[in-house]
């Protein structure tokens, strides 16, 4: 008999296929199968919160169709566990693709095929989905329009790749012992990650104890990639830290859900980090002295007992709206001169 997080990766597995050859009737049916009735949906900005699958299609999947008729998405990794609280989740990272043959959130189509990477965590009640925690890499879409309003990353834009090992899709049956074991490297990672600065220098951190030397750390766009442990650094974590001293003092006020497969963990929180923007560097963003939240929703592969790939997704977007910083604004103002409208689909008709 099969296993209850193997049965809940084949349940989301109906809407993967779904979206995979995308039509508004298949995929309103799936999500009509796979949730209950009062599901909430948690979604990145300019999204929002949602409840039912019909506001969810049509606050997200509705217009995207129209600006992308061949939509359909692509999973790199599937992953499900039990969370420290004894909640059940299914973890799917990937990516949504098509042609982008009309403009989408303001964004001007490109009339290329065009990639949005997503992060999006299930959490199973019942045999049915009750909630979702989802993050969409909207500025991955407007870098590929060069359209991106904000500062360049420091990191590596690009692409990004799903597992080295090919094996994202992790089978069942399910190891409990192993998915624990993963999900607890993870927790120790971070619990020394927060003891620096407080606590002392980078040492601290010990970082080649947790991490593969050939390590990815696959960031969101707007920061990027950073290849090893010197990459992840200069490229992520200097900057960071610079801007937000004060990271993980104010545990009591959010909940993180981590859960492991295989060499997979995972963790989703909305929010799950609460600090505040004291000091220059990070994404060019002008110190405020404000307390902001961020949902950071992330994967971890472990190869022989250390991190080699990190898939990182943040809200951009939210954070820049919390600081003041209105991207969609800014967005219009960049794209002035250029022609709006919708490019023929398939393009080069008339």
């Amino acid at each position: 008999m099969s296993d209850r997080h193997t049965e809940h990766k084949t349940l989301i597995a109906q809407v993967r296929a779904a979206m995979y050859d995308f039509t508004e009737a298949g995929v309103r049916q799936a999500l009509d199968k796979i949730c209950s009735p009062d599901a909430v949906f948690h979604l990145s900005y300019p999204f929002g919160d949602t409840k039912g699958i019909n506001a969810y299609y049509d606050c997200c999947y509705r217009d995207l169709l129209t600006a992308w008729p061949d939509l359909e998405r692509r999973d790199y990794i599937v992953m499900a566990g039990p969370d420290e609280f004894g909640a059940d989740w299914v973890g799917c990272g990937g990516y949504y693709t098509g042609t982008f043959a009309g403009p989408w959130l303001e964004i001007p189509p490109t009339g290329h095929q065009v990639t949005m990477r997503f992060h999006e965590f299930y959490r199973i009640e019942n045999g049915k989905v009750a909630e979702v925690q989802a993050l969409w890499d909207i500025p991955e879409v407007m870098m590929q329009a060069q359209a991106w309003p904000m500062a360049p990353g420091l990191g590596r834009e690009w692409h990004v790749p799903g597992p080295a090992t090919q094996d994202g899709l992790v089978p069942g049956p399910y190891d409990k012992a192993k998915g624990k074991e993963t999900c607890q490297h993870i927790v120790d990672m971070l619990d020394h990650l927060t003891k620096h600065p407080a606590e002392g220098g980078p040492e601290v951190m010990e970082l080649e104890r947790f991490w593969h030397p050939r390590m990815n750390w696959y960031g969101p766009s707007g920061i990027g990639t950073g290849r090893g442990i010197a990459g992840f650094r200069n490229w992520h974590q200097i900057p960071f830290l610079n801007a937000m001293p004060d990271r993980g003092q104010d545990v009591d006020d959010i909940t993180c859900h981590f859960f492991g497969d295989g060499d997979y963990a995972a963790v989703t929180g909305w929010p799950n980090m609460i600090q505040t923007v004291t000091n220059d560097g990070w994404m060019g963003i002008a110190p405020s002295g404000k307390k902001i939240t961020l949902r950071s929703l992330d994967f971890w592969r472990l190869e022989n007992g250390k991190i080699r790939e990190n898939w990182v997704l943040v809200d951009l977007l939210d954070t820049y709206r919390q600081l003041g910083v209105d991207v969609f604004a800014r967005l219009r103002e960049f794209n002035k001169a250029r022609v709006p409208g919708r490019i023929p689909f398939p393009v080069g008709e008339v």
